[in-house]
């Protein structure tokens, strides 16, 4: 990387600096990430985690994260910024309680067992994975949950074995844009592992910037490899990467 001091390094969280789990709430950071975020973001522009998760939740799953000097976090898609220790965005959506508030019915209805919700504050997460039939599951929630996201003034996001429902107006695309402008970035890389980071891909392409678009791979997720730069073997690969990256920018 010629221009280090102008870069901006974007990254995922779930599946990219964390190991994809049964239990979301179980998810814990990649050991060896904060140390290597704090390097790059000693040498960089900025390092910027851009994920669904509330910030909160990304702090208490990425332990050390605090110490990683300029950090900031981007969470529910950039609706929610943690920076310098505080956290800051607009009111909850009215629709999100609404939502969550009809899913245990609507599950009831479907017949369907081993299927989890998980309260993001901001957004409501359905996951299969731990369902019998997780790909079943989640295509039989597929046209439901659109229609309960439409009642709702919601979107869907669809992810690995997860339906997100949340508010329409973000996605990490708009959000990676944004920063990228404030930033005054010259050139960019962002890394991710899902559907939901294809919009950050086509961002780091319209930038007009020098950039990179890599995959933390995986058999479950095959659209993201198809389109990035680079396709790495999930959070261990993302951390070799990262420290040749960090070498390599420490001249």
């Amino acid at each position: 990387m010629n221009d280090p001091s102008g870069a901006v390094i974007g990254l995922d969280f779930d599946g990219t600096l964390s190991p994809i789990v049964p239990d979301p709430a179980a998810a814990r950071i990649h050991p060896a990430a904060p140390d290597i975020l704090a390097q790059l973001s000693a040498r960089m522009s900025a390092v910027v985690i851009l994920t669904g998760r509330p910030p909160a939740t990304v702090l208490e799953l990425g332990p050390g994260l605090t110490d990683v000097p300029g950090l900031v976090i981007l969470g529910h898609y950039g609706f929610e910024r943690w920076e310098n220790g505080r956290i800051s965005a607009p009111p909850p959506p009215a629709g999100v309680p609404r939502a969550e508030a009809e899913l245990p019915m609507l599950l009831d209805a479907l017949g369907l067992t081993g299927v989890a919700v998980e309260d993001k504050g901001r957004a409501v997460a359905v996951h299969t994975r731990r369902s019998p039939d997780p790909d079943g599951a989640f295509e039989a929630l597929r046209r439901p949950l659109a229609a309960l996201a439409e009642r709702n003034g919601l979107v869907v996001e669809p992810g690995r074995y997860v339906l997100e429902l949340r508010p329409p107006g973000m996605d990490k695309g708009q959000a990676l844009s944004l920063f990228l402008a404030e930033r005054a970035a010259r050139s960019v890389m962002f890394v991710g592992d899902d559907l939901g980071d294809l919009a950050a891909f086509d961002a780091v392409r319209a930038s007009g910037l020098p950039g990179v678009t890599v995959c933390s791979g995986s058999a479950e997720v095959t659209e993201l490899a198809e389109r990035a730069d680079i396709v790495v073997d999930g959070p261990d690969g993302v951390m070799a990467l990262l420290k040749e990256l960090t070498a390599e920018v420490r001249g």
